[in-house]
């Protein structure tokens, strides 16, 4: 299934623009599409994740390992993600040192997906949830 949203501002810190989701129930992978402002290691999309609507509990993160300053958006998969497919998510990225980008997706593998503008300090305690990535590459 693919969902896809309208390009929104997002201030600084970046969106994810779309979602894919294939699999099964309980086993979902997500194929996850990031517009970031990467500058290199000291600045980039470090994670994607999947969160709980409530923003209290982290179903998935996908680490990434290095910048993409030079592909703009990509595009990665990760899972599974242990989900029924009417169990609704949120998807969002993390830029460091920024933070987390306020534009997010979303929804649910049955209903599809929708930008949300999720509130200041939403999840913001899942940052320091494990895992997290050890190093940049380049």
């Amino acid at each position: 299934m693919l969902f896809t949203v309208g390009a929104l501002a997002s201030g600084p810190a970046g969106r994810v623009l779309q979602v894919r989701v294939g699999g099964v129930s309980g086993k979902y992978t997500f194929t996850t599409t990031v517009l970031s402002p990467d500058k290199g290691c000291g600045q980039y999309a470090d994670w994607w994740e999947v969160v709980s609507p409530d923003g209290r509990r982290l179903l998935y993160r996908r680490i990434l390992l290095h910048s993409h300053a030079n592909e703009q958006p990509f595009t990665r998969s990760g899972g599974p993600v242990p989900i029924a497919p009417g169990a609704e998510v949120v998807v969002r990225v993390h830029i460091h040192p920024l933070g987390y980008a306020r534009t997010a997706l979303k929804g649910s593998v049955t209903s599809g997906f929708k930008t949300v503008t999720l509130p200041a300090g939403f999840g913001a305690r899942l940052e320091e949830a494990k895992p997290k990535p050890a190093s940049c590459w380049f």
